[in-house]
């Protein structure tokens, strides 16, 4: 018959629960205990970690002696950047060539607000619109961005909002381009951009640009000498 397999050592919070929850508002250290139980005829050394919320233990490697159990405190800080709302994360044990994770449920406290702005708007000579949208509030946010450009006789691009692949979180600030692939030959316009996002007022801003490319101007110079050239014909027919 053959031995019983030997017990596996073990890491979980303290009283045995299934899982880790803390609550409190930005800027709090909430605290915490892992316990971990070496079941074994040898010591164990076990590496501690953190993921997805600031974890700090009181020591990163423990070495736990044969048949005992050690129990590490550990705290967690709640960030200035975290913003109101449910967040998980994993306290992670690591050891003889295995690994065990402990959900982390953190809820933080606190009002939302989300908040958006759109700054730095520029047009580049080519037509590309560069600009930068900044998260002022203390939520993720998901923008979405409208384009109209007014020009001299009406409108000249009207791109209706559409969502951008990125998610701003709070006090993030992202520089990004719009591509505008036919702008006016020869035109003097005024773009103004709009980004909006889920619970954020729309922020709108803008910028004046004028197109004067060689074709634009060209066309231009044969429209004026034409119209030229009709006023000069007529006078001498007058005549």
């Amino acid at each position: 018959m053959a031995p019983p397999a030997p017990a596996r050592w073990s890491a979980v919070p303290a009283a045995g629960r299934p899982y880790v929850y803390l609550e409190g508002p930005v800027g709090s250290v909430l605290q915490d205990t892992l316990s971990v139980t070496n079941p074994g005829a040898e010591p164990l050394t076990v590496r501690l970690t953190g993921q997805g919320a600031a974890v700090a233990f009181a020591v990163r490697t423990v070495t736990v002696p044969a048949r005992t159990r050690a129990d590490v405190p550990f705290a967690v800080t709640v960030t200035a950047d975290t913003p109101p709302g449910d967040h998980r994360g994993e306290v992670r044990a690591s050891a003889g060539g295995r690994e065990t994770t402990v959900p982390l449920h953190l809820r933080v406290s606190g009002p939302r607000l989300a908040a958006l702005t759109v700054e730095d708007v520029e047009v580049g000579r080519s037509g590309t619109l560069r600009y930068t949208l900044v998260n002022r509030g203390n939520t993720v946010l998901a923008p979405r961005l409208a384009v109209r450009a007014e020009g001299l006789f009406g409108t000249v691009l009207d791109r209706p909002e559409h969502a951008l692949p990125l998610v701003l979180r709070p006090g993030e600030r992202v520089t990004r381009t719009e591509p505008w692939p036919d702008p006016p030959a020869l035109d003097s316009v005024t773009v103004h951009l709009t980004a909006g996002a889920l619970g954020a007022a729309p922020a709108t801003a803008r910028a004046d640009a004028a197109f004067a490319s060689a074709a634009g101007v060209g066309a231009l110079a044969a429209v004026l000498l034409a119209t030229a050239g009709t006023a000069t014909y007529a006078i001498r027919r007058r005549r």
